[in-house]
């Protein structure tokens, strides 16, 4: 039995409705394209986002939820049907959308599109908002379905079970090791954000009693009432941001001013304890309390933009995006604005967290479409407003902050001639002014793309709420980034425990229960263990540690998106979709394209600021000849340039091996499907009837309201009306 797409008689209202958001797209899209250097409102680029985004979910999402998949409301799901407290739990739907939210929404939207901007605004934009559509929030939603299909299952695991143990055993290992590399960066953002903040700190650290609260709350004292426990956890949510700013004024600043080896401590013990704990208590709830501050702090950001009208300072696409040699990051658009974007348009990551915590907690299989598709057009959104902050700012400063210091010096003075070279123009005094309205002592070579996203929401605030806040808005920024990715890590954490067990439970059967305790502890302990020695590492050595592994982070996600976008379209095919396997079919010929395309290049090319050999090659000539290069700034540097050098270009090398491999043996499988379908397996778990009642979307709709009425929970129908 699937569930029948709701056919309500479309009303005069609603087609007036959504043909204002097509129009509302439309406008801001033409607006964008027909520019020729004149100037254009930052307002522009959020009509097209929001106007696609709204056609994109009400036909596009709908089409794939109810056509292609058949999505079954009255199909149990593992929640429901291994409900153990644990790992399984059936959770509200709006307290899921926020877990997915906050747990797939990282580092990657806030820094890729700020990183991208070097290449112009237009790339970016027309790459985050047509990827999400056709490629993220699909991926997402499919992933999500499958998985919930098959009791949670990861997708290294679904990609053993459904490819085979060749191709499955390949996924496993690089889904593994992509995933705690790309724990161990969102980690190192976090410890750059938060160290010597007290603001910061203090303020993160109560959301964890905050959102402890809550969950007994949501679980014991008031069983249901979401919307009750949600203002409560807002109020205190403003509370700890307000006092998080007098304790950073008050005598207590030392106390909540840590170390960077101190946060590491505290990350990996927290992370842990997330990891085991039972999903309701922590995770859940602080998800649910961070996309508060996060969906609401994006909200206002856009409102700022509709409001103050900003306008876009940086070209619409630069010569850097050509030429390849831009001091941001080097290479030609093609391939790398689309790896630096990561996350804001397709990222394996997600896959990850689809088939991870969110299928073991969902109430309904019609809610795939909410979480799955609708959590990743909102993380798409904060991509786009990162890109819009990252462009209304003088592009002479954006390159005096994203260049490293080997390139522009180290005074006012070098960084303006050095901007002057790259075509753009910014005085010694206008860098000296930027980085004293934001209270800081500089703001040259602030690599990374957080301190940058950070001027341009205080620019943004700045405009609406007078210049006097330029610098309250700054801090605030940077406070903000350091929750919006801390969320991902808990989650991810999580996540690559479950990896652990899945690949531990094909030698060891006990492992396969991913709620049995001693698993559970050994395995949250492998998984912090890893990433926090490669962080430890890090913040001791510059060049060590995750430091080392920082440069593959883009690749690695994207990567790991081809391999869930193969499993996807494999079990399109053999779940008898085969008319519709082009809806992930074609995300993954792009995918793979420019993926192994980037890794091609980061592996052979001859250009050392691109190719990792050419560069242990260069670095390695220099130690000969007793030269030390930048950035290096002794021979053991010299030594340390040339390992990483190695090892990010064999690991780029290896991962792109294993990645062809899962592509191989995927379209092994579907060929031999196609050609005898009887010898297809599918691991699909049984059928079982639901007796839960739940609504598919945020707001249920007449019929919904209905059955839950004849269910007797008049009070849900109050609350979620």
């Amino acid at each position: 039995m699937r569930t029948a797409a709701p056919r309500n008689r479309t009303s005069p209202r609603t087609i007036i409705i959504w043909t204002l958001a097509a129009l509302v797209g439309a406008a801001g899209w033409t607006v964008l394209a027909l520019s020729r250097g004149e100037e254009v409102s930052a307002a522009w680029m959020v009509a097209a986002a929001l106007g696609s985004y709204a056609i994109a979910y009400r036909f596009y999402a709908k089409f794939i939820a109810y056509r292609v998949l058949k999505v079954d409301k009255a199909r149990a799901t593992p929640a429901e049907r291994l409900d153990n407290g644990i790992d399984f739990h059936p959770t509200d739907r709006r307290v899921l959308l926020g877990h997915h939210f906050a747990a797939i929404a990282g580092a990657g939207p806030l820094v890729g599109p700020v990183l991208a901007a070097q290449m112009g605004y237009l790339p970016g934009t027309i790459w985050i908002i047509v990827g999400v559509i056709f490629a993220g929030a699909v991926q997402d939603m499919v992933v999500l379905f499958f998985s919930t299909r098959r009791d949670g299952r990861s997708l290294g695991q679904m990609a053993r079970e459904e490819i085979g143990p060749f191709g499955g055993a390949a996924a496993l290992l690089a889904a593994f090791a992509i995933m705690i590399i790309l724990l161990g960066v969102l980690a190192l953002v976090v410890v750059n954000a938060l160290a010597q903040s007290p603001w910061g700190t203090f303020s993160i650290a109560m959301t964890i009693p905050i959102a402890l609260l809550m969950g007994f709350y949501l679980r014991v004292i008031r069983p249901g009432r979401v919307v009750e426990v949600s203002l409560i956890g807002v109020a205190l949510l403003l509370f700890a941001i307000v006092a998080g700013r007098w304790v950073a004024e008050s005598s207590l600043a030392d106390t909540f001013t840590l170390e960077p080896s101190t946060l590491v401590m505290w990350m990996v013990a927290y992370g842990f304890v997330a990891s085991v704990l039972p999903v309701w208590m922590l995770l859940a709830p602080r998800d649910y309390l961070s996309t508060f501050m996060k969906i609401g702090t994006i909200g206002l950001l856009a409102l700022g933009v509709v409001i103050a009208l900003p306008t876009l300072k940086m070209d619409a696409v630069t010569d850097f995006a050509s030429r390849g040699d831009g001091p941001v990051f080097a290479g030609s658009l093609f391939p790398f604005v689309f790896i630096t974007i990561a996350c804001g348009a397709l990222s394996g990551f997600h896959a990850l967290i689809s088939s991870g915590t969110t299928p073991k907690m969902i109430q309904k299989e019609t809610q795939v479409r909410m979480i799955g598709y609708g959590s990743m057009l909102m993380e798409s959104s904060v991509a786009v407003m990162a890109l819009i902050a990252a462009s209304i700012i003088d592009p002479g400063l954006y390159f005096a902050m994203n260049a490293p210091a080997g390139v522009i010096g180290d005074s006012v003075q070098s960084a303006s001639q050095a901007v002057a070279n790259f075509g753009y123009s910014i005085s010694p005094e206008e860098l000296a002014a930027a980085a004293k309205n934001v209270e800081e002592a500089t703001l040259l070579s602030r690599t990374g793309g957080a301190p940058t996203l950070a001027v341009g929401v205080s620019e943004i605030f700045s405009q609406v709420t007078g210049g006097g806040l330029r610098a309250f808005w700054y801090h605030f920024a940077i406070m903000f980034e350091a929750l919006f990715i801390l969320t991902a890590l808990d989650a991810g954490t999580r996540v690559g425990r479950f990896m652990l067990q899945d690949m531990l439970g094909n030698i060891y059967k006990p492992f396969r229960d991913v709620s049995w305790k001693p698993g559970l502890v050994l395995t949250s302990a492998a998984v912090v263990g890893l990433w926090g020695y490669f962080l430890w590492v890090g913040v001791h050595e510059p060049l060590g540690g995750i430091n080392q592994l920082f440069p593959i982070f883009g690749i690695a996600n994207q990567l790991l998106a081809a391999v869930a976008l193969a499993v996807c379209t494999t079990l399109l095919i053999k779940s008898g979709r085969v008319k519709w396997a082009w809806i992930t079919g074609i995300p993954l010929a792009w995918d793979a394209t420019v993926t192994l395309t980037a890794s091609w290049q980061k592996v052979f090319s001859s250009d050392p600021r691109v190719g990792f050999f050419q560069q242990r090659a260069n670095y390695q000539e220099g130690i000969e000849a007793g030269k030390v290069l930048p950035p290096a700034k002794n021979m053991d540097d010299m030594h340390t340039i040339v390992t990483n050098s190695t090892v990010d270009g064999v690991l780029s090398a290896v991962l792109a091996v294993l990645i062809v491999v899962v592509i191989v043996d995927a379209a092994r499988i579907c060929i031999r499907h196609l050609r005898n379908p009887e010898a297809s397996r599918l691991s699909e778990a049984p059928y079982v009837e639901s007796k839960l009642i739940a609504p598919a979307g945020l707001i249920p709709t007449q019929e919904e309201k209905a059955e839950l009425a004849a269910a007797g929970r008049d009070r849900e129908v109050t609350q979620a009306s």
